[in-house]
């Protein structure tokens, strides 16, 4: 009878199975998000990675669990991008090559225990410097991080406040490395036992020692989700119907009407009959509204994505235009080569324009407001930024209603609670089409989420946090450490191997010499 390992002899069987056990993590995500399984999601994986007959198959092992895992956190791009996104996936899945060549060097064979502790910092490490390079805005963004499923987890929140979700991706990973070893590499369980107990330990002080936030104030904001407007006129047609759900907030005592983006389809400076109506809408409710304006400017070339704060009077003048696109949604990186993406999916036909700075703004009654845009969210040095720069609260104006039916939005959605526990501020998560959702500054759910189903404007009280979370004070500083952690690794692999090639090889055995007696004795005895 073949076992399994011989069935694995199939280059091609053995790519499908990597791929397979790379996308296994994407279940600790919404709408799945089974977040516990996100601690030994990665052990099949690993465990395929250790047995590679060679290093080279074992690069091959990481690029085809990276395309795998890549694939099932975007599969919901492919009825837009087509076979595109199956590119995307590989090109993205190649960063995983290294990691996979780091797990069959620390863990193949039989490893010693000083691999094995190597392993439980390493790895992580590694897979940390995966999410940092394809954090870039180009190659992506930070979608689907791994520290990410825990957004629900209220301790792994609180050390969120500590080391961003970067901390969480880098235990996550470390779990799923000791459990690896206590499974299949039953000679080395007492560093990986030791490594878990080392783990506890330190997470524990962290977590008690990472000042929790100190509510001093509430502020009532209102979420207005329109819900799916499609066809012909939609862009009047869903202003229509924002407006009728925001004039059902009067006499509510709101603070601030968020609206969701896109919410404008046309540039209030060329549209002051909009502007006219929005000004009336704050006066009714006795609050700013902040909407996102998707056109073509009037007072400037292209396209922009702009939340724009309205009151009383009219237009404010607080504008942020969203600086991080969406690639291929919002723009095609490197056109020239790359813009026949525009004929086999639903990418951008014209670039979108980029703001330059973010923005605070003064949205009344003492409250400071950091808006973001869409994905913009995934990333956390700007929440990070503007709670620096005195924001009381975080907005995320968004628009899934592409991927109304997917597990996009949920996954959007879910963002907020990591990014409100990393800056102590409560964030607000406003949709057209659903999820909204809303966070308070230690990251745990305020009020009901508002599903895809849902055409409604509703009234959160928002807690209000104003102290400094160690994630805001001290920045990125377990991914520049695990920069350090991998550069010192391999420059003392580099000094092992220099001392193995430089030390001299053992020369050949002596002759016995013969006694006058017909015995042999060695020299000098």
């Amino acid at each position: 009878m073949k076992t399994f390992g011989h069935w694995l002899v199939s280059p091609w069987r053995r790519s499908a199975v990597a791929a397979v056990a790379g996308a296994l993590p994407v279940l600790a995500f919404p709408a799945p998000s089974l977040w516990w399984f996100a601690y030994v999601a990665l052990v099949p994986w690993i465990a395929l990675a250790r047995t590679a007959p060679t290093g080279r198959r074992a690069a091959l092992d990481g690029w085809w669990g990276g395309f795998g895992f890549m694939l099932a956190m975007h599969h919901w791009l492919l009825p837009n991008l087509h076979v595109f996104t199956f590119v995307l996936a590989a090109l993205l899945g190649a960063l995983w090559a290294p990691w996979g060549w780091l797990v069959r060097r620390l863990l193949g064979g039989v490893p010693s225990r000083g691999r094995v502790a190597a392993a439980l910092v390493v790895l992580p490490s590694a897979w940390l410097a995966v999410e940092l390079v394809r954090s870039w805005e180009a190659l992506g963004g930070p979608w689907g991080v791994l520290g990410a499923s825990q957004w629900q987890v209220a301790a792994a929140l609180r050390l969120a406040s500590v080391g961003g979700v970067w901390l969480l991706s880098f235990l996550v990973v470390l779990l799923n490395v000791a459990v690896a070893v206590l499974l299949v590499v039953r000679r080395a369980r007492v560093p990986a036992v030791a490594g878990l107990a080392a783990v506890g330990v330190v997470t524990s002080v962290a977590w008690v020692g990472a000042p929790a936030a100190q509510v001093d104030g509430r502020t009532r904001i209102a979420v207005v989700q329109p819900g799916v407007v499609s066809g012909p006129d939609s862009a009047d047609r869903r202003f229509d119907r924002e407006e009728r759900l925001t004039r059902r907030l009067a006499g509510q005592g709101v603070d601030l009407v968020v609206w969701g983006e896109s919410s404008v389809g046309f540039d209030l400076g060329a549209r002051p009959d909009l502007a006219r109506r929005l000004a009336a809408l704050s006066r009714t409710t006795g609050a700013k509204i902040l909407v996102n304006v998707d056109a073509r400017r009037s007072d400037r070339p292209g396209i922009y994505k702009s939340s724009v704060l309205v009151g009383p009077d009219g237009l404010t003048g607080d504008r942020y235009d969203k600086m991080r696109l969406v690639p291929f949604g919002e723009y095609i990186p490197a056109r020239s080569l790359l813009g026949w993406a525009t004929s086999v999916g639903e990418a951008a036909s014209e670039d979108r324009r980029r703001g330059t700075e973010q923005v605070v703004m003064d949205a009344g009654g003492g409250l400071r407001i950091g808006p973001m845009v869409c994905f913009e969210s995934a990333f956390p040095d700007m929440s990070r930024n503007l709670a620096r720069d005195g924001a009381d609260v975080l907005i995320a104006q968004s628009s899934t209603s592409t991927f109304q039916q997917s597990w996009a939005p949920e996954q959007h959605a879910s963002l907020a609670a990591l990014r409100a526990a990393e800056t102590g501020r409560s964030m607000v998560h406003a949709t057209l089409t659903g999820v909204s959702a809303v966070h308070g500054p230690d990251g745990g759910r305020v009020g009901p989420w508002l599903g895809t189903d849902a055409s409604t404007a509703r009234v959160y009280d928002v807690p209000l946090a104003h102290g400094t979370t160690p994630y805001v004070r001290f920045g990125d500083w377990l991914p520049h450490a695990a920069l350090l952690i991998l550069a010192t690794w391999g420059a003392t692999e580099g000094v092992r191997a220099v001392r193995l090639r430089r030390r001299p090889a053992p020369g050949p055995h002596a002759p016995h010499a013969r006694t006058a007696h017909g015995s042999s004795a060695h020299p000098g005895h």
